[in-house]
């Protein structure tokens, strides 16, 4: 029996999450959590300005006498974007900016990385990810069936910049993630921890075709407890202790640095456009504007039916899919026949390989109780 489609009533998530729970009202698990949860434990105004005057404080003081007192990652997109600015502008800092180039960059990600390092007067750090090891683990998550085939790009990314921080003995990393635009997070059935190695590793095993003998490769534990816990390494989120409204960041950075905006959030990276856009909605159903725009409903943003309009338009371009397939699959040294396929095979999920929920689960529950973590109940 097809279970009949049911959308929530303040929001847009719908019965595409599987996990979904409605109230009487028909309101949906994601807005209850944010509204019981994340929103009386959020704040922006006098309180938060205090906490980052503190968190300021004590990244200056860690690193005073180095170069710089912290690492940002940056993608290109409006959140890493911002937070540099905010960063050295707003909080006085002086921050490395990291960049991890797993070979998917588009050309306005990087026009927007060099504006901003370049008008910030900053300092600008790229590490290249093997590429014949990344090409060869991306297939293999395309062979795999799972959902989840931007993991190794997104591993990459953090494994990378956590390794740079240990080896270079920095403190703080500073990452552009932010309850103002993500309070709302996709389904795990939609996109699992990016950070599970074991599951990386088993589906490499099963499915690669040459060692991984450079790729960068963290884990749950390593960065969850031995670099705070041990080493002393804390990852920050600022943009959760000022007042950030996406519209308003993007004039600022347009018109100030000359800041080129996207069609839709993360698509600095090639392949996680054609993975969200296309990848994602036509194989699986699976739609992260429903999540995006939904989170942007319950901060305020954006209207349930201006979402409800934009997601009546295709996810993807029609008219240039065709050559964004070729140039997906020419990247990959594949053929479009090849990629083609990828989409008929059985469907899999992060439960039919080796992984680590079961930490994830028990740290998430954890933190929460601690209160070092808001929502994510699901």
């Amino acid at each position: 029996m097809i279970q009949e489609k049911q959308i929530c009533t303040n929001c847009v998530m719908d019965t595409t999450d599987r996990a979904i729970v409605f109230d009487h009202k028909g309101v949906c698990d994601h807005c209850n959590t944010f509204y019981s949860d994340i929103k009386p434990n959020w704040h922006t105004g006098e309180r938060g300005a205090a906490d980052l005057e503190r968190m300021a404080n004590k990244i200056k003081a860690a690193g005073k006498g180095r170069d710089f007192d912290c690492i940002i990652g940056m993608s290109g997109g409006i959140d890493s974007s911002y937070l540099v600015y905010a960063a050295k502008e707003k909080l006085g800092l002086r921050p490395l900016v990291f960049h991890v180039d797993a070979g998917w960059n588009s050309q306005i990600a990087v026009h927007n990385i060099e504006r901003l390092v370049d008008g910030l007067g900053l300092d600008l750090f790229t590490e290249v990810i093997n590429w014949e090891e990344m090409k060869d683990l991306q297939r293999a998550f395309f062979r795999s069936g799972v959902s989840h085939i931007d993991t190794p790009q997104d591993h990459a990314f953090f494994a990378t910049m956590y390794k740079f921080a240990t080896e270079h003995n920095i403190k703080y990393i500073l990452t552009g993630a932010n309850l103002s635009t993500e309070c709302i997070r996709n389904p795990l059935e939609w996109m699992y921890f990016q950070s599970d190695s074991r599951q990386i590793k088993d589906i490499h095993r099963q499915f690669g075709e040459r060692p991984l003998k450079t790729y960068p490769l963290t884990s749950i534990l390593w960065h969850k407890i031995w670099l705070p816990y041990v080493k002393g390494i804390q990852v920050l989120r600022p943009l959760n202790y000022m007042p950030y409204i996406k519209e308003d960041a993007k004039t600022l950075l347009m018109e100030r640095f000359g800041w080129q905006p996207y069609p839709q959030k993360h698509f600095e990276s090639r392949f996680t456009r054609f993975y969200e856009s296309y990848w994602l909605p036509k194989r699986f159903g699976y739609d992260v504007r429903k999540v995006q725009f939904s989170s942007l409903i319950v901060t305020g943003q954006m209207t349930r039916e201006e979402a409800l309009a934009e997601l009546e338009k295709s996810p993807f371009d029609e008219a240039s899919i065709e050559q964004e397939i070729e140039f997906i699959a020419n990247k990959l040294d594949i053929t479009v026949g090849e990629l083609n396929g990828y989409m008929e095979l059985p469907k899999k999920s992060y439960l039919d390989y080796e992984n680590q929920q079961q930490i994830y689960k028990v740290g998430a529950f954890a933190m929460r109780a601690l209160g070092l973590e808001l929502g994510g109940k699901r």
